[in-house]
C-alpha cells in the first residue's frame, strides 16, 4: 500500500476529483471528470469553472466558494453541470481550501440518477396533492350546496309550517285545551327544527366565512359550542386573515370543528381556548383544553383524529398530540405563510 502514490488514487477513483486555483480555473482533473463532462483536459483548463456549470446554479455556487476561502469545509453540496453533448448532470461535492497552497481540492459524486428519482417522486407527489386539493374543493362545493338547500329551502318550509300553526292558534277561537297544547308544542318543535337546520347548515358550510371572514366564523363556532354544551370556549387572534388563501381558512375551520368534537366526545373537557396568531414565518393555530385529557392511543383510533391527520397530510403536514391525564390536552398547528411552500405540522403544546 505504501508503494502506491496518492496520484494513483487521484486517477483510479470513480469519483470526480479536481484541483482549482483561487482564480476560478481548474489546474488538474482526474479521468473521471473528463469522462463525465466529455471535455478534454485542455478544454477544461482553458475556461473558468463557471463556464461548465448550469447557468442557474452559478450564483449560489460562487457564494459557497466564497465560504471556502473563509475556512469552511464544503460538505454534501450539489449543483448541476452541462456536458459537452448538452446533457445536464447533478454532482454532490465535498471541497476544502488549502490556504498555504492557494488551491481548492474538490471531490464529487454523480447523483443524477438519484435526482431523477427524487424529481419523479416530487412530480407524483404534486400530482396527488393536486388531486387532493381538487377533491377537497369539490367536497366543499357540495357542502355549500347542501347547506344552501337546508337553510334556504328546508328551513323556509319549516318556517311556513310554523306560521300556519301560529295562525291556527290566533284565528281559530274556542279550541279545546288539548288542541291548543298540541299547537303550542308543534310551534315550539318547528322553531327548534329551524335552529337545528341552521346549525347543520353552518356545520356543513359556514356561509358567514365568505361574508365576514374566518375570525368571525371561529368566534361564532366557539359561542355556539359554549351555548350547546355548557363548556367555556374562547377564541382570540393576532393575525391578518387577508394574507390567507381560502384553502388555508377552510382547513383551519375544519380542524377546529374536529378538535372541538374530539374534546367533547373523548375527554372530560374543561375550559377551551382557540388562538390563531402570525409568528412571521407561519400562521399558528393552538387549541387547548384544560380538562382531564384523553388517552392518546384511543384518540388515534377516532374518526375525528383521522380526519385531522388526513387534512394535515393533504397539505404536507404531520400530526402530534400533547396529552397528559389530569393536565389537559392541546394541539398546535403551524402553517407556513402563503409566500412559503405549504407545510403544516401539528406540534406538542404546553398547557396552562
Amino acid at each position: 500500500m505504501n508503494d502506491i502514490e496518492l496520484s494513483d488514487f487521484f486517477e483510479l477513483t470513480p469519483d470526480l476529483v479536481w484541483i482549482a486555483g483561487k482564480d476560478g480555473f481548474l489546474q488538474h482533473v482526474n479521468h473521471a471528470v473528463i469522462e463525465k463532462l466529455g471535455y478534454t483536459a485542455e478544454e477544461l483548463y482553458a475556461s473558468p469553472i463557471t463556464t461548465f456549470m448550469y447557468p442557474e446554479d452559478v450564483e449560489k455556487t460562487l457564494l459557497k466558494r466564497a465560504q471556502l476561502f473563509e475556512g469552511e469545509v464544503l460538505h454534501n453540496y450539489f449543483n448541476r453541470y452541462v456536458t459537452k453533448t448538452g446533457n445536464i448532470i447533478w454532482l454532490e461535492w465535498t471541497s476544502v481550501y488549502i490556504a498555504d497552497k492557494g488551491i481548492i481540492l474538490a471531490i464529487a459524486k454523480d447523483i443524477t440518477a438519484r435526482k431523477k428519482i427524487e424529481q419523479e417522486a416530487e412530480e407524483q407527489y404534486n400530482k396527488f396533492k393536486g388531486l387532493t386539493t381538487h377533491f377537497k374543493s369539490r367536497i366543499e362545493k357540495d357542502r355549500k350546496y347542501f347547506a344552501y338547500e337546508l337553510h334556504e329551502e328546508l328551513a323556509q318550509l319549516v318556517s311556513v309550517i310554523n306560521m300556519d300553526v301560529s295562525w291556527l292558534k290566533i284565528n281559530v277561537a274556542d279550541l279545546p285545551e288539548n288542541v291548543t297544547s298540541r299547537i303550542e308544542h308543534a310551534s315550539e318543535v318547528s322553531r327548534l327544527l329551524i335552529k337545528t337546520i341552521q346549525r347543520l347548515a353552518f356545520s356543513l358550510s359556514p356561509q358567514m366565512m365568505d361574508d365576514f371572514g374566518l375570525n368571525a366564523t371561529l368566534e361564532w363556532l366557539c359561542r355556539e359550542f359554549t351555548v350547546l354544551n355548557g363548556i367555556a370556549c374562547a377564541f382570540t387572534s393576532d393575525y391578518d386573515e387577508q394574507n390567507m388563501v381560502d384553502e388555508m381558512k377552510t382547513d383551519i375551520f375544519r380542524i377546529c370543528q374536529e378538535a372541538l368534537t374530539n374534546v367533547l366526545n373523548y375527554s372530560q373537557a374543561g375550559n377551551i381556548e382557540i388562538h390563531v396568531k402570525d409568528t412571521g414565518n407561519c400562521i399558528e393555530l393552538c387549541i387547548r383544553d384544560s380538562g382531564n385529557g384523553f388517552n392518546s392511543e384511543l384518540e388515534k383510533q377516532t374518526t375525528g383524529f383521522t380526519s385531522i391527520q388526513k387534512r394535515a397530510t393533504s397539505i404536507n403536514g404531520t400530526v402530534t398530540l400533547h396529552n397528559k391525564t389530569g393536565e389537559g390536552s392541546g394541539i398546535c398547528i403551524q402553517i407556513q405563510n402563503q409566500n412559503s411552500p405549504v407545510n403544516l405540522k401539528i406540534m406538542p403544546v404546553r398547557l396552562v
